[in-house]
């Protein structure tokens, strides 16, 4: 099973890892059924950039980004190398270890779970 690490860009939140996830669904899917915050005002339908993250490593275990998914970054805030969107951001691996930073979501006007 996958492990995923979330670290996250506002320092008051204590980062987080999660053990034993099922390959085939999402950053974001693993973000919400875990607890950690990750805005997607779209729901996850590659339509918005509000669940925008930094994958810091382990970029060879998902799924590769689309155009799409690059036209939507480019609109997020802060948008680096690394980023990616949570929601496209799909496990292919089951023993798959990736690092994922989470920007700071109090700039994102966005659903909050």
């Amino acid at each position: 099973m996958a492990t995923i690490s979330f670290t996250f860009e506002d320092s008051s939140i204590a980062h987080k890892t999660i053990y034993d996830v099922e390959s085939g669904i999402s950053i974001l899917e693993v973000a919400e059924e875990n607890d950690v915050h990750l805005n997607h005002n779209c729901g996850g339908v590659c339509a918005c950039s509000t669940c925008h993250i930094y994958v810091q490593k382990g970029e060879e275990y998902l799924e590769e980004i689309s155009d799409k998914e690059e036209d939507f970054i480019d609109r997020a805030i802060n948008p680096r190398l690394e980023s990616r969107l949570g929601c496209q951001c799909i496990i292919l691996e089951d023993d798959a270890v990736i690092e994922v930073m989470i920007p700071d979501q109090k700039q994102i006007i966005g659903h909050e779970h």
